[in-house]
């Protein structure tokens, strides 16, 4: 008994722990998203050192790309210790792999992160960059669900009859988000953010009148955000309406539709002020947190219910194979 109470000491600390790295990896991508509305992104033309020093002048530019370099450094030593202690303490493994996947990451972003700077910013090295910071935002949330201890104390229950189930509904939202971000990273690098000046219109029409590259992507992310938001709304009135009663998916879904009312205000407001460091860095950051609020519903759901269809299957399985050793 004490052996246990000592183990479960252990999680929550590496749960308290996980949920810091969290936050410190939603700090370095407001940095990172700062970095680029601030057009400072090859403001240090070399890597891994700055001008052929460890620390060069705080001035300009170099401000926000270093101070992204150092977030980033404090954020890979975090995942570090994170990865250690999880190996530590964790009994289970796939969280281990996980906790591995993790530090695998932030490695792969690192590299990624120097490419782009020495390759002097190319558009597909920069938007996998991007990709690669919300899969790896992804992954330190799923840790730190996966590491509450109330994770293994949840009672798996029977979903309401509804089509989809909740946790597939869950998983469109979540990928529909994901994608919905890549759009928005690459018009931010194409540089084609005021590529359609006015909002919600686009030049006064419900369709552009003219099209090239830069209104295309720009007009894609807008009908991204539409697609978005019906899913989003979908799940939550999915979650309130049949799963009020689960804190759990109730807490996550609030949270959801409160952030994407934030997230539209300020792709307005990005629109509006002519892409203001403030506004456009914030929709970056937010744009994260409902990737992360959306995922944390999808990950419980599964938890919570599974898929009704693949629980029938399995459990139709179990008594055919009953009935077979009857049988026989």
């Amino acid at each position: 008994m004490v052996q246990n109470r000592i183990a479960g000491s252990d999680n929550a600390a590496l749960h308290r722990f996980a949920m810091f790295a969290v936050i410190a990896t939603f700090c370095l991508i407001f940095v990172g998203g700062l970095v680029t509305s601030t057009g400072s992104a090859l403001a240090v033309p070399d890597w891994p050192l700055a001008f052929g020093k460890l620390i060069p002048a705080w001035q300009g530019g170099i401000r926000f790309e270093f101070g992204h370099r150092v977030v980033a450094g404090f954020v890979v030593i975090v995942t570090l210790i994170l990865t250690a202690w999880a190996m530590r303490v964790e009994r289970r493994r796939w969280v281990r792999n996980t906790a591995l996947a993790a530090f695998g990451l932030i490695i792969v972003q690192a590299v990624l992160g120097g490419i782009t700077v020495l390759f002097e910013l190319p558009l597909a090295i920069a938007v996998t960059h991007a990709a690669t910071a919300q899969a790896f935002f992804c992954v330190m949330v799923s840790i730190a669900i996966f590491t509450n201890p109330r994770w293994e104390r949840t009672v798996r229950r029977e979903e309401r009859e509804a089509h989809p189930p909740l946790a597939i509904l869950a998983i469109i939202t979540t990928a529909a988000v994901y994608l919905q971000i890549l759009v928005g990273a690459l018009m931010r690098h194409l540089g084609a953010g005021l590529a359609i000046p006015d909002f919600p219109l686009a030049f006064g029409q419900i369709l552009p009148p003219y099209w090239n590259e830069f209104i295309a992507v720009n007009f894609a992310h807008r009908i991204g955000a539409v697609v978005v938001s019906v899913l989003v709304i979908w799940t939550v009135i999915r979650v309130l309406r049949f799963h009020r009663e689960e804190a759990q998916l109730r807490r996550p879904a609030l949270g959801l539709i409160l952030l994407l009312a934030l997230q539209v205000s300020l792709g307005a407001l990005t629109i509006w002020s002519g892409r203001a460091v403030l506004p456009t860095t914030s929709h970056v950051a937010v744009g994260a947190a409902v990737l992360a609020t959306s995922l944390t519903l999808t990950i419980r759901s599964w938890h919570l219910f599974g898929v009704p269809g693949r629980r029938d299957v399995l459990h139709a399985q179990g008594n055919n194979l009953v009935a077979r050793r009857v049988s026989a």
